[in-house]
């Protein structure tokens, strides 16, 4: 029994590893299919981004990232 319980905790733990390490990608963090990634969708794939960061990033200023400023953003950051 308690090898059984073991196992099924290493494929928990494998597979919460496994989709941690999923690709960001725009699709991905544009969770509500809108088009632009909103502050607190880039919030859930990066905890760290500030509003700062993300205005930054947003160039044309409508509160949201497009596929072109996403690109430009993630392009920015340290390679995973």
């Amino acid at each position: 029994m308690k090898k059984i319980l073991i196992t099924i905790a290493a494929i928990g733990l494998s597979t919460a590893a496994f989709a941690q390490a999923a690709p960001v990608t725009y699709a991905t963090v544009d969770t509500d299919t809108s088009g632009g990634v909103s502050i607190a969708e880039a919030q859930v794939a990066w905890p760290t981004l500030t509003q700062e960061a993300f205005d930054a990033a947003d160039t044309n200023k409508d509160g949201q990232l497009d596929q072109a400023e996403f690109d430009a953003y993630v392009a920015t950051l340290p390679a995973q």
